[in-house]
């Protein structure tokens, strides 16, 4: 016998899955992810001009069918008033207006795939992952216990591995949420990457916007902290930065590691030298497991002192917000 109101939900869940498989296009131009409440609204001067982009029908060998199963087994697990938006290779569930929860999948969701894919990773993660959206604090932190098991670490998102999805308080922003998408493609298309550079890349992308083409960092809320350490005398080599372990990265002092590791890829960037570091580095990480002469080798210097130096007058100059 179904409990009291099982119908009702599964007959809700049914009419979602039928309209959100394979979605519509979404607006393809220049976008800014950033610190708001809001779904990302472009960033640009003028209209948008781009052809919207379709969803793509098939990820990581997982079909229409694949996906389809996978929201039925959410059964009775979706709580009331939730709404599920197929957004290869993801599954985005959130508990904002139906409408909000289906701009989210297309304009950050499928905006950032679309552009991490282009520049990074060739293959989709390998599983199926559900992104979870909810609206706010208390949302976040009633339902994270209640659905996982777990108390919240973070007040804006976080990724469970154990349970197969990026956890987010949407209400943050779309920041950390792009942040957490970089991870799971890393892991398929980089296993091996360590901290430094993974966490790198991925803050870079906390606040971000379209640059000819290309996903694009900007400057964010961890460049004054850095900025106070490098006036400090505080920072490090960039051979002890990529020789951190994972447990070092995110130990004591671990929020001056994410920015030196997120202002030292926003600097290759700039520079036009970060998808080269990302290839080299790939390419000859059972010869270099740590970047470090990956990263000597695109700046083409022996001098990694005399570049400290160039980076942090750089840093030093840079602004948030920026003009």
């Amino acid at each position: 016998m179904r409990k009291r109101g099982q119908g009702r939900r599964w007959s809700a869940l049914v009419t979602v899955l039928a309209l959100v498989l394979g979605v519509a296009g979404c607006d393809g131009g220049s976008e800014a992810i950033e610190a708001s409440a809001d779904p990302p609204q472009p960033a640009g001067a003028g209209p948008e001009t781009a052809e919207p982009e379709a969803a793509e029908d098939e990820a990581a060998g997982f079909s229409e069918a694949d996906f389809a199963a996978h929201v039925a087994k959410l059964g009775d697990r979706l709580p009331e008033g939730f709404t599920v938006v197929v957004e290869p290779p993801f599954v985005v569930i959130g508990d904002e207006a139906a409408g909000v929860v289906k701009r989210r999948a297309e304009r950050t969701v499928r905006w950032t795939v679309r552009l991490l894919k282009k520049d990074y990773f060739e293959k989709d993660p390998d599983e199926i992952l559900d992104i979870w959206l909810f609206r706010d604090k208390e949302s976040y932190r009633k339902h994270t216990k209640e659905l996982f098991g777990i108390e919240p670490h973070t007040p804006f998102g976080f990724c469970s591995r154990d349970n197969h999805a990026l956890i987010m308080n949407v209400a943050t922003g779309g920041g950390t949420l792009v942040h957490e998408i970089v991870h799971p493609f890393m892991r398929s298309n980089f296993p091996e990457c360590p901290a430094w550079f993974n966490e790198g890349l991925a803050s870079l992308y906390e606040q971000c916007r379209e640059r000819d083409g290309h996903i694009t960092g900007m400057t964010n809320w961890r460049l004054a902290g850095l900025q106070k350490a490098i006036r400090g005398k505080k920072t490090f080599s960039f051979e002890r930065l990529t020789g951190l372990t994972d447990a070092e990265f995110y130990g004591r002092g671990s929020g001056l590691h994410y920015a030196q590791a997120r202002y030292l890829c926003y600097y290759l960037q700039e520079e036009g030298l970060l998808r080269e570091l990302y290839r080299r580095f790939r390419a000859n990480c059972s010869e270099d497991p740590t970047g470090y002469e990956a990263l000597r080798g695109v700046l083409k210097t022996d001098d990694m002192e005399a570049f400290r130096q160039q980076w942090e007058k750089l840093v030093l100059g840079l602004r948030f917000p920026e003009e």
